[in-house]
């Protein structure tokens, strides 16, 4: 240690002494200087050299931490997915909680999105059910590429999904009655209508008709798929001319549209059914309100494609919260096809 620095530090030592003695004494609490002496011990404020092992104990050369702690990794780890915050309200709800209620906010009652495989497991009984067409895919059939190739897109779409394609079709029991249920998958290209959408559509109608079941169809998607051309678009026709057999066969076909339903599935398929029901809150139309807008050139009121405003003007016959889906489905078979036997 410099001479400077070790006259420094008396200094301060020396000030410290002085103040405190001065507080005891003469601040009022102590006036008897012989207390003073009694009260500060002769080497209390002792100046000594730092020797090298006092050097070497100074502590930021630790080599361990005095208290064990947790790295932000294992701290993230721990704590993801536990929580999730709510579109409609802000509120941050705990995601067992969600679960309990069917991915619908406790608070504010917003309904969150469902995957596929999710909105077959709450529809049928106990959550059993049987899957169909699980191995058809896409050929890409126009060798498409925008950003990437599709076929580079369809390729990560499955493994992030574990589908082939944006739809989910399967039969299976909703109060005791035998249904066929086909459910489009958002995250699969924004649940996106192709060739394998209006394949498994037409495939789930066919059995309808030979084992005399009603049709549910629980939409969710961005419309007709652009990387497959004419090919989508040739599939809107398809689905209604198998619809239109489902009619003449006196067969139910209930069209369930969630948030968002749009483009060509709107307007094929979605809208086709013998009752069209949507889910509280979902955006359903053909075309973005900026572009309806832009053409007609009038402000457009405020939720005006939200199933609430729709199901006021006659767009669709009821808005159900997805608590009570099964039940008004069963219902609806009832007044369709009569009691279960």
């Amino acid at each position: 240690m410099s001479q400077g620095h070790f006259r420094a530090q008396w200094n301060r030592e020396e000030f410290t002494h002085r103040a405190v003695r001065r507080f005891l004494s003469g601040g009022g609490l102590i006036q008897d200087p012989r207390v003073v002496r009694q009260r500060l011990k002769p080497n209390c404020f002792q100046i000594r050299r730092p020797t090298s092992d006092t050097r070497k104990m100074a502590w930021w050369t630790r080599k361990e931490p005095s208290v064990s702690t947790t790295s932000d990794e294992e701290r993230r780890i721990k704590t993801e997915g536990l929580w999730q915050k709510c579109d409609g309200c802000g509120q941050i709800i705990w995601k067992k909680e969600l679960d309990e209620t069917g991915q619908v906010c406790p608070k504010c009652n917003y309904h969150f999105k469902l995957e596929a495989e999710e909105r077959l497991t709450s529809l049928f009984d106990d959550g059993k059910f049987e899957f169909f067409d699980r191995d058809l895919h896409s050929t890409d059939p126009l060798d498409f590429v925008d950003s990437k190739p599709y076929k580079d897109r369809l390729r990560a779409m499955k493994k992030s999904t574990g589908n082939a394609d944006a739809i989910l079709a399967a039969a299976g029991n909703i109060k005791g009655r035998r249904v066929q249920v086909c459910a489009l998958n958002l995250k699969f290209v924004g649940g996106s209508m192709g060739a394998v959408v209006g394949e498994t559509i037409a495939r789930a109608i066919d059995r309808c008709l030979e084992h005399r079941n009603p049709l549910v169809v629980v939409s969710a998607s961005g419309g007709a798929r652009m990387q497959e051309g004419a090919v989508s678009l040739m599939q809107m026709a398809k689905i209604s001319a198998g619809l239109m057999k489902l009619d003449q066969a006196g067969l139910p076909y209930i069209s369930v549209l969630t948030d968002p339903t749009t483009g060509g599935v709107t307007a094929s398929f979605a809208m086709l059914g013998d009752l069209n029901i949507g889910e509280p809150g979902a955006l359903i139309g053909f075309a973005g309100p900026r572009v309806i807008e832009q053409t007609i050139r009038q402000k457009l009121p405020e939720g005006f494609q939200r199933s609430e405003f729709l199901v006021k003007h006659g767009f669709l016959d009821a808005v159900v919260p997805r608590s009570e889906m099964r039940d008004y489905l069963s219902q609806a078979f009832d007044f369709f096809c009569g009691p279960v036997a």
